[in-house]
């Protein structure tokens, strides 16, 4: 069936899809998720087992690169969704499709830049060894993409009444104003919930082991800090995704894109960490960016999309975006660089 001619409408009040309905459906199109899922899997391993086999640190500009590898991936699947719609459903769906994802992606991956903040005060907190960081990172991309899955899953559902949308819209807004008067530096790992539960079950070693989460001391299992700073990671990411998963929703309601979207801006997180941590501090003024995103993505839930037939376009989504991450990271480096010439 052919949907170009029918609008982007609310279904149940809540997603926004295209027709009125889901395109995808995970049960009809099991198979396309499933090979995606394996794809993923399949780049990982070779990720660990090929390219970082042994521990090392990464430098900034092996991150780089695969930052690059992973931008370019998103945006290869992004026109494969496009032609795959176009070829089922028209030219005009598969153009919306791909700006959904477009959208979904660039918003998924500056709000990861926010969670970066956290990772470097959790690896500056348990003293993990660059070398090791990876590692950590990549166990930690795996428990964020099993718990993305399950909130993903439970949002599809929530996110189908209209007042679970304008409840998620306002926790979104309330959030975006507590970023502006907070940096997350004052964040204490430590206090995590996670880390404070596994030294309760597991006795933890005073030093690390190498590689290892894990090792026997006297005949006793013992978690070591890695293993602590992985507990304090998956939890970061558990916190960011009641956020940034509401904000997709936002922007599409069709699950193939919700999905494939958060997954393709999660794998680059590992890379986009060794890429900004050597540069955290010239980013000064990101945080109002990204508070402006929450923002404006709560106000389109709450507000926005109701004024529109079809909901609020999602080229102008685009373009807001952009201007509030773009805007902040210019601002960033002009207010960084009088800052040096002031010093010079």
């Amino acid at each position: 069936m052919v949907l170009a001619e029918k609008s982007m409408k609310a279904s149940g009040g809540g997603l926004h899809t295209v027709g009125g309905v889901t395109l995808f459906p995970i049960a009809e199109y099991w198979w396309l998720y499933a090979g995606f899922t394996a794809f993923v899997l399949a780049m990982l391993v070779v990720d660990l087992g090929v390219f970082h086999r042994r521990e090392h640190a990464i430098s900034a500009r092996e991150a780089l690169r695969w930052s690059a590898v992973w931008v370019a991936l998103s945006l290869v699947f992004n026109g494969l969704v496009y032609w795959y719609a176009s070829s089922l459903h028209g030219p005009a769906i598969g153009r919306q499709l791909a700006l959904q994802f477009l959208a979904g992606y660039i918003v998924e991956y500056t709000l990861s830049v926010d969670n970066m903040f956290v990772f470097v005060v959790i690896f500056t907190f348990f003293a993990v060894p660059s070398q090791l960081q990876h590692r950590v990172l990549f166990y930690g991309i795996l428990g964020a993409l099993v718990f993305r899955a399950l909130f993903i899953g439970l949002g599809s559902v929530l996110l189908s009444y209209h007042a679970v949308v304008v409840v998620f819209g306002l926790v979104l807004m309330v959030t975006g104003v507590r970023m502006l008067r907070h940096d997350g530096t004052d964040t204490d790992p430590g206090q995590n919930l996670l880390v404070r539960l596994t030294k309760r079950i597991v006795p933890v070693t005073g030093s690390f082991h190498g590689r290892h989460f894990f090792v026997n001391l006297d005949g006793r299992r013992h978690a070591t800090p890695l293993f602590l700073a992985l507990t304090a990671i998956e939890m970061s990411d558990i916190v960011f995704a009641i956020d940034s998963v509401p904000a997709i929703f936002a922007l599409t309601g069709e699950p193939l894109i919700v999905f494939t979207s958060n997954v393709f801006a999660i794998l680059g997180l590992r890379s986009l960490y060794f890429v900004l941590a050597a540069a955290v501090s010239r980013f000064t003024l990101l945080r109002f960016g990204l508070a402006g995103v929450l923002m404006f993505i709560g106000l389109k839930m709450v507000w926005l999309n109701q004024l529109f037939e079809d909901g609020f376009p999602i080229a102008w989504s685009l373009g807001i975006i952009a201007a509030l991450v773009g805007g902040s990271i210019v601002a960033s480096l002009a207010v960084d660089g009088r800052g040096r010439r002031r010093i010079t």
